[in-house]
């Protein structure tokens, strides 16, 4: 058989796919954690105005961290106060997940043992278990303590 290009392209998969095989297609869970990762990284540069906003009010001083306070509390104007733990709480997992989807990045890159699809799928379920397990526990705290 020759190799031209002609064959090659025609024996590429994926070439004929359509927008709706596309949708049914199963990423793997290390895939997954992979989109997981770019969506926190967006999520923290989104809200980075919040996370400075939030700095700023409960550092300034005393009256200012009061009111910082009251806004978790009590909301302020249209918005409650658990719009404003929501967002927070999204802002704690985006932190945590990002933290941890790079650290498992960074072993990739530097242990070569680590680059196996086992050692991908495995490490993809601690991922998402260690990051949803810390955010429910810091969840409770924000919302309930």
């Amino acid at each position: 058989m020759a190799h031209t290009a002609e064959a090659v392209k025609k024996t590429r998969p994926g070439e004929n796919m359509r927008l709706i095989d596309a949708l049914g297609y199963r990423l793997p869970l290390a895939g997954v954690v992979s989109i997981l990762h770019r969506a926190s990284g967006l999520v923290m540069f989104v809200l980075l105005p919040f996370v400075i906003w939030m700095f700023d009010t409960s550092l300034t001083s005393e009256i200012s961290y009061s009111q910082f306070a009251s806004v978790f509390r009590s909301g302020t104007g249209l918005l409650p106060g658990w719009f404003y733990k929501l967002v927070a709480l999204a802002l704690i997992w985006a932190y945590l997940h990002h933290l941890i989807a790079g650290l498992r990045h960074l072993w990739m890159d530097v242990s070569h043992e680590a680059v196996s699809k086992e050692f991908g799928r495995t490490s993809a379920i601690v991922t998402l278990a260690v990051s949803i397990v810390l955010t429910l526990a810091l969840g409770a705290k924000l919302f309930f303590f």
